[in-house]
């Protein structure tokens, strides 16, 4: 036989008067966002770095302050924590992986999923492109792969910063001393695999016109404003990044008039 139903008698509600509200001291709470983690976290590690190059020494004990002349002596670059050391750098993920959902109907991510078939099942591994830059002519991108998504990113990260490289930045036309560069010394041409990018440069204020990953290389670099013409497989992104650093590079040889 079921038991009963029994009705539970109402609660009584307690609340604070608005005198008792006011004497309640509640502890600040400190909402920590990913990047200043993350900032906080890469400034602990640099603190704590023990160079293993000499190169790394003299950055360390602050005999060598310009990146600049490091690159232009042909010196490289071993350990990452030189160029943290040296300039301030903002990142970004190029989107090179496949797109989600059935049929690859949405947008691309920035992990590139691979999978190697085994006896003991399938071994999945993840890939990743970055670049970095200080919006201020110098830029570089690194390609990284692990098994996990964030080693993944950290591989990419790091030989970005290995890779740093120095353009030129000019004007479209002639602007009053002491004007910011704003666009290509003039019009470059970059190639890998079968892409093939030629950048234009463009007048001031007219934005980047060229595709959205090349976008992310281009504002870490400094260039506000640039036309861009491409050709071939200009899905495979990790060669139009390819390309685009390639005619970036270019933008350093001075033409013979």
């Amino acid at each position: 036989m079921a038991e009963k139903e029994t009705i539970n008698n109402p609660k009584d509600l307690v609340e604070p008067v608005p005198e008792e509200v006011e004497k309640i001291v509640l502890p600040e709470v400190r909402v920590e966002t990913i990047k200043t983690r993350r900032q906080r976290e890469e400034k602990n590690a640099l603190a704590a770095w023990v160079p293993k190059t000499k190169l790394g020494r003299l950055v360390k004990e602050g005999k060598e302050k310009n990146i600049d002349s490091i690159l232009g002596s042909g010196r490289k670059i071993l350990e990452s924590e030189i160029v943290d050391s040296i300039l301030s750098l903002e990142s970004d993920l190029l989107s090179i992986g496949q797109a989600k959902g059935k049929f690859g109907g949405g947008k691309r991510r920035a992990w590139r999923q691979t999978q190697k078939k085994t006896m003991e099942g399938n071994v999945v591994t993840f890939s990743c492109m970055a670049a970095v830059g200080d919006k201020k002519s110098h830029i570089g991108i690194g390609m990284g792969k692990a098994k996990e998504t964030l080693p993944s990113r950290a591989k990419a990260l790091r030989k970005a910063k290995l890779n740093i490289t120095k353009i030129r930045r000019g004007f479209e036309t002639k602007e009053p001393s002491g004007s910011e560069p704003h666009t290509v010394p003039h019009i470059v041409e970059g190639k890998c695999g079968s892409v093939r990018i030629k950048l234009i440069p463009a007048p001031r204020g007219t934005g980047l016109v060229i595709g959205d990953e090349c976008k992310k290389i281009l504002r870490l670099a400094g260039i506000e404003d640039v036309y861009a013409v491409t050709k071939g497989q200009t899905r495979t992104t990790f060669n139009v990044a390819k390309a685009c650093i390639d005619a970036l590079k270019k933008t350093n040889e001075v033409l013979l008039e």
